[in-house]
């Protein structure tokens, strides 16, 4: 009975931490706003400090109340964003690794970006709304509470496109280093296309530290390439991929497919299939979720990502299996599929060869 009794506590406090667990993302986005990392960092001194002495260092903090700082900053502590120092009755805080990612870096980029954008009203009103995804998942949980898709929202709102658009690459500069660092497939290509390559940023990379690819080729929508700056060895391309994809000995792209049902990426790389020559290969960054369910920092995130796409960008798209790519490799006529996890815990890079 004693056991049992122990079990059912236990259960009921967990309930009440995931009932609360809004307080989680909400006090990490008050301290990006209040630009806590930074003022902790200092380029690199990281010198424990006390919720008063961190509001000192907070523009615009006159008047602001170090008591209310101090609970958020004890809460985030249990989630290992902080790591608090107790002397008698005075405690300071410094950053752990978690909280390094929210620090500016010389480029003006951190993981605070991806933070803010995240917890945006309009984002954030969606969530109340999930069940209905479940009840009707023809119509996404941000178009019921918005009134329409996610990124026409953005389009109208500056902001909030650029605030995106920050995010991303505050999430994937340290990603595709890595990947250039240690994945060998853009070698011996002579020409790459990058599907849905924005403003060509990571073509300009991967040319960089590749220079035998003679030929870079930037292909998203007519409008989004109409906006890119010149960039040398790099021809951007106007088109929809689900029409036709230009032709190149690689296709690349990232984090697209997580966002279109089985159907449309069925037909995208269809499209790359087609225009690739024999034994060349479409090379996809995606989030690949495990086969089974499991309480790691890496499942949670990536499942937590894959409700994301479900709430905010499309109700069909998902997040998938190793096995789910290869059966959509298998489905578009790709007869080798390879998957290389060792560069991230997010993101797989993902070959798929004609």
């Amino acid at each position: 009975m004693a056991n049992i009794n122990e079990h059912s506590k236990e259960a009921r406090l967990a309930i009440m931490e995931l009932a609360n667990m809004i307080s989680v993302p909400m006090a990490l986005n008050a301290v990006v706003r209040l630009n806590v990392a930074d003022a902790l960092w200092q380029g690199g001194a990281n010198t424990p400090l006390s919720a008063s002495e961190i509001l000192t260092r907070v523009k615009g903090s006159d008047g602001s109340d170090p008591e209310n700082l101090q609970r958020i900053l004890r809460m985030l502590t249990s989630y290992d964003v902080f790591e608090e120092h107790v002397e008698e009755e005075r405690r300071s805080y410094s950053l752990t690794e978690i909280g390094k990612t929210l620090v500016t870096d010389t480029h003006g980029l951190s993981f605070a970006a991806y933070v803010l954008q995240h917890h945006q009203d309009a984002l954030v009103k969606a969530w109340p709304l999930v069940h209905e995804a479940v009840l009707d998942p023809t119509t996404e949980p941000f178009v019921k509470a918005n009134g329409e898709p996610a990124y026409d929202y953005y389009g109208k709102n500056p902001e909030m496109n650029d605030l995106m658009l920050k995010a991303m690459s505050g999430v994937s500069v340290p990603f595709i280093k890595a990947v250039l660092d240690g994945y060998d497939g853009f070698k011996g290509l002579n020409t790459l296309v990058d599907v849905g390559g924005s403003a060509g940023d990571w073509l300009r990379m991967i040319l960089h530290k590749h220079p035998s690819i003679r030929e870079g080729i930037n292909f998203d929508l007519p409008e989004v390439v109409a906006k890119a700056p010149i960039i040398p060895g790099v021809t951007h391309v106007g088109g929809d991929m689900f029409k036709s994809i230009p032709s190149a000995d690689a296709i690349f792209m990232k984090w697209i497919l997580t966002t279109w049902t089985d159907e449309e990426c069925r037909a995208i790389m269809e499209n790359c299939y087609k225009a690739l020559p024999e034994g060349g290969k479409l090379i996809a960054c995606e989030p690949v979720l495990p086969k089974q369910s499991d309480d790691s920092h890496r499942t949670r995130a990536l499942l937590e990502g894959d409700l994301f796409v479900m709430t905010i960008y499309r109700g069909k798209g998902k997040h998938r299996t190793l096995q789910e790519f290869n059966n959509l490799a298998i489905s578009a006529g790709f007869p080798k599929f390879r998957a290389f996890q060792e560069f991230d815990d997010f993101y797989t890079v993902l070959e798929f060869q004609k």
